[in-house]
């Protein structure tokens, strides 16, 4: 017998209900990273960032000092440490700790996913000469990379899924082969923005958190086993790249990854300038139409951009909003300020949308369809005449 429904069930709402800003900063409840409220509606990430002001920070110091002591010329190496690094603000605040505070010979490794800025380039190159270290950096095939672009926005609106999976593999397929069990991250993302984690757990790199988050349950062949649904075609032996090391390869190394947020504090504004006056950090060479900061994001042309812009399409907000809250909850920017500018660029369809559509042989008119698949229904809604309608933090 045929099943039927009822198509009440199929009817949409005219609209989601009211979205929840923190009372804070200005994340909503549909963020990317999960967030929660507390009953003054103020969100977990803002409750984690006022941790910072009462930790002991000479006491964490310590607790690096002894860690760091126990690795040093340890390791049967010629390195005491693997720091992967973009070429940002961040990668040269690792490696100024580390190399230059603490005197540790450290190996840089970059997954190269190339989009890089003009200004991140020259950062990224400059870092060997600046710091007088040894770097291995790394770039996938093109045309691979181009398959995983179109596969990845296809499958989960993002086309720099392979730029998150490269950052959180190649690294630690390199630590194997070279036996080097120590690395060295900057923060704990989803800790920073979302408030994931206390500053108190401490928290290490752990695979978990690399698959279910900030590759969103997928692997490298999920990739290979899609391609012919999508029209590509992926071998096994082409994506190494994104293969992470097996647990006993992990094991008989030892590798292991903290922050080094957990020890010194972090804001990441302080960095960027004591970066620029120390090692002659550039910031992008004109402003992002997306955010208004200039030094984040340098290494990837679209991070700030349209896969920015995916962002909002799929959850309401961009990397404006990321860097308001960052400030607000750094208090150099109130509430209000932070609304008017993520009002102005949040909506931005940046132009480098047309370089991406070039590099993948793609139309706008594609892009768009495909995009507006990923739209999420607690945010978005239509109207009667076809138009996408949101709730926004400064209509209420």
């Amino acid at each position: 017998m045929e099943l039927t429904l009822d198509k009440k069930y199929f009817i949409e709402p005219e609209r989601p209900p009211k979205m929840q800003y923190c009372s804070k900063c200005v994340y909503p409840k549909s963020s990317a990273v999960p967030l929660a409220f507390d009953e003054n509606g103020l969100c977990s990430g803002c409750r984690s960032a006022s941790e910072r002001v009462e930790i002991d920070w000479e006491r964490r110091k310590r607790l690096f000092d002894q860690l760091i002591s126990d690795y040093k010329n340890t390791t049967g190496s010629n390195y005491d440490c693997i720091i992967p690094v973009s070429g940002g603000k961040d990668s040269y605040y690792q490696i100024h700790i580390i190399k230059k505070v603490y005197g540790l010979n450290p190996l840089l490794v970059t997954y190269h996913g190339y989009n890089y800025t003009s200004a991140g380039m020259k950062n990224l190159l400059n870092m060997r000469e600046a710091f007088g270290v040894d770097h291995i950096f790394y770039t996938p095939s093109v045309e691979i990379l181009k398959t995983m672009n179109r596969m990845g926005m296809l499958m989960m609106g993002d086309m720099n899924w392979h730029a998150h999976a490269g950052i959180f593999t190649y690294p630690i397929r390199v630590a194997v082969q070279m036996n080097i069990p120590l690395m060295i991250w900057g923060e704990h993302g989803f800790m920073d923005l979302g408030g994931m984690h206390s500053y108190n757990d401490m928290i290490e790199f752990t695979y978990r958190y690399r698959h279910e988050h900030c590759l969103r349950g997928y692997e490298w062949y999920d990739f290979v086993e899609k391609a012919p649904a999508y029209g590509e075609k992926l071998d096994k032996q082409e994506m190494i790249t994104w293969m992470y090391p097996s647990d006993e390869e992990i094991e008989k190394v030892g590798v292991r990854g903290i922050y080094i947020s957990n020890f010194f504090k972090w804001e990441a504004n302080d960095h960027g300038e004591l970066m620029k006056k120390e090692y002659g950090f550039i910031e992008a060479d004109e402003p992002f139409e997306r955010t208004y900061r200039k030094l984040s994001n340098l290494d990837d042309m679209h991070e700030n951009g349209i896969h920015d812009y995916m962002k909002y399409i799929k959850f309401g907000y961009g990397r404006a909003t990321d860097h308001v809250c960052k400030d607000i909850r750094a208090g150099i920017m109130t509430r209000d300020e932070g609304i008017e500018i993520v009002k102005k660029m949040d909506p931005i369809k940046s132009k480098d949308l047309y370089r991406w559509l070039d590099y993948v042989g793609w139309t706008e008119e594609k892009f768009d369809q495909v995009a507006d698949t990923f739209r999420d229904p607690r945010v978005w809604w239509k109207t009667a005449n076809g138009e996408w309608k949101k709730d926004n933090l400064w209509d209420g």
